[in-house]
């Protein structure tokens, strides 16, 4: 039974007018690069560089004091997400487990662009990429779904599945989070495939999922934020409300029930079932997909 309850159809566009790119590099599980750099959507890899260029075991010290601050209640943080955040932060090893993360999600990556782009004759095949409503994100990468480059005559042997996009691909690993934001969503059919891998991923604790004090890579980014704000907080700085609360922005829909939580909220939707959504378009959002305040 398809669960997801939200129906999305985005026109999006293929990059004909650019050609076939020939894969070149990739920095993590998540970032691929051809001829541009490209952020594939819908998916958030363990990060294997965070903040900057600085390896993340580096923020381990950082983040078991943000622990002990969410114990305290010294974080400018709701008691829920304090409760769900504490015990992956006190282990002092958050950083190097997301770090290790990182480096076995781009192995991943790297494993299913060798095995997908290799044809029989041993040639490699180009990818094919597709955009969604958004194209660019504010790093000036193009926004994509990527997959295997097919002729006409493989496409008609192969399934709809057979076909999938590396980012689902690595969503199905265990590798990446599922990570659709609100309207950059893809069509119905992938996202209920999305949906499903990804829920199989989460329920049967394959690859990041195997590890319960799992932190996404946006909830590690997150939890920087929150010990830069917290610190200047405890030293006496005076914040305006964005500043005091401006670490986590997103609303969060639950895909299966189509309703919408606030930014601190957010846990409450299992892992496969979030569709995250800026301030800026929530009211788009509630209208155009129908949306109901979380309980």
């Amino acid at each position: 039974m398809k669960k997801v309850k939200l129906f999305w159809d985005p026109e999006g566009f293929e990059l004909d007018s650019l050609g076939n790119k020939k894969l070149l590099r990739i920095t993590d599980g998540d970032t691929p690069f051809v001829s541009m750099s490209i952020r594939m959507l819908s998916i958030d890899a363990p990060e294997m560089h965070y903040p900057g260029r600085q390896h993340p075991s580096k923020s381990d010290a950082k983040l078991k004091e943000l622990a002990d601050w969410l114990k305290s209640g010294k974080a400018p943080v709701d008691s829920g997400l304090a409760a769900y955040l504490y015990p992956k932060l006190a282990t002092g090893a958050a950083g190097s487990l997301q770090e290790q993360q990182g480096k076995k999600a781009t192995e991943e990556f790297q494993r299913l662009l060798d095995q997908k782009l290799t044809k029989p004759n041993g040639r490699k095949r180009q990818l094919f990429l597709r955009t969604a409503d958004q194209h660019f994100d504010d790093y000036g990468r193009l926004l994509v779904y990527i997959a295997p480059y097919y002729t006409k005559k493989e496409l008609s042997t192969i399934s709809y599945k057979e076909r999938a996009t590396f980012n689902l691909l690595m969503v199905e690993s265990g590798w990446a989070a599922p990570f659709p934001i609100y309207p950059s969503l893809s069509k119905y059919k992938d996202l209920v495939l999305l949906q499903e891998v990804a829920e199989d991923a989460f329920e049967h604790g394959k690859g990041v999922w195997s590890d319960p004090d799992t932190l996404t890579g946006y909830e590690f980014r997150m939890c920087h934020r929150l010990w830069t704000v917290t610190g200047d907080l405890i030293k006496g700085k005076s914040l305006s409300s964005r500043e005091k609360y401006g670490w986590v922005e997103r609303y969060c829909i639950d895909m299966t029930t189509r309703e919408i939580f606030q930014p601190q909220e957010y846990y409450r939707i299992k892992p496969y079932n979030r569709i995250f959504v800026w301030p800026k378009d929530v009211n788009e959002a509630v209208g155009k997909l129908n949306l109901v305040p979380g309980d």
